[in-house]
């Protein structure tokens, strides 16, 4: 298969997230829903921790056999241990001080002060987005090192001429993908402002980030294609499980505040189960 061919394949499979992206412009839906959304959300979140780790895991098990049976030494151990606590802290530290520094960004106000913004300024820069907004973006950059690890797999299986597991793969991450989309958005759908006021978000920033979840599929794919690396993988699937860990503990602190555990339960047994059946349909490519 071609370069050309594969990079479409990678295209197809990334750009499906945009599905769930019109949920996020809505106005006032009932508080109900907005909790389910948020279940939705850190279901699939959960069944992408599990699916991350259980790939990331597969080359330190894999070396602690080898070690076991006297076929390998202890290097291959301490060599993907590193990466993969790495990777994990790595995920989740760099989110904690991105969240840090823009919670600490104060608003500035038109006209007052030293450096004040223009109301233009204000609206459009990103440290004066609201927390719904900040929380999409973080879960965006989760479910991207993921994809990235994702489009890895497309590009290998691409390059070595597996035209049907590369096909199969595509359509079990394009589906997969489309659930994804519900996630990201999931806290946008009903956002207020200081007022009151829905505040809904602009197709621009929508797009922006099914750019960020999808797109690392694309440039997976591409890297796959011209070279395999099993470090590089996991250390992105770790990365990946670091920043989705934190999202989820972010999204379930705003789950909390509605008190309604039982909408909350349903919208994760959503979410999971979504997340399983999809990734049934990349089993079924013999992955």
């Amino acid at each position: 298969m071609s370069l050309g061919r594969a990079l479409l394949l990678g295209f197809i499979a990334g750009a499906t997230i945009v599905i769930g992206m019109p949920i996020g412009r809505l106005r006032r839906p009932y508080v109900a829903l907005k909790v389910v959304l948020n279940g939705i959300a850190v279901g699939i979140l959960l069944f992408l921790v599990w699916d991350v780790f259980s790939a990331a895991w597969e080359p330190i098990e894999a070396a602690l056999v080898a070690s076991h049976d006297g076929t390998g030494g202890v290097g291959p151990i301490l060599g993907y241990g590193a990466l993969f606590a790495l990777g994990l802290g790595g995920g989740m530290l760099v989110l904690v001080a991105y969240d840090r520094r823009m919670k600490r960004t104060p608003p500035q106000v038109p006209g007052v002060g030293p450096g004040a913004q223009s109301v233009h300024e204000q609206t459009h820069g990103f440290a004066a987005s609201s927390p719904a907004q900040r929380l999409a973006v973080l879960i965006a950059v989760g479910i991207g090192l993921h994809n990235f690890a994702e489009g890895l797999a497309i590009g290998q299986a691409s390059s070595g001429g597996e035209i049907a597991l590369a096909t199969m793969l595509v359509v079990g991450f394009a589906l997969h993908n489309a659930t994804e989309g519900f996630g990201i958005v999931a806290p946008l759908a009903g956002d207020l402002d200081s007022g009151g006021e829905p505040r809904r978000p602009s197709w621009t920033f929508l797009l922006l980030l099914a750019l960020i979840g999808g797109g690392p599929t694309f440039l997976g794919t591409a890297l796959g294609f011209r070279f395999t690396s099993e470090p590089v993988s996991v250390l992105f699937l770790t990365l990946a499980a670091g920043s989705i860990i934190y999202v989820i503990a972010q999204l379930l602190g705003v789950a909390a505040r509605a008190r309604r555990n039982d909408l909350l339960c349903y919208g994760l047994l959503i979410g999971l189960l979504a997340g399983f059946a999809t990734d049934a349909i990349i089993t079924a490519a013999g992955v």
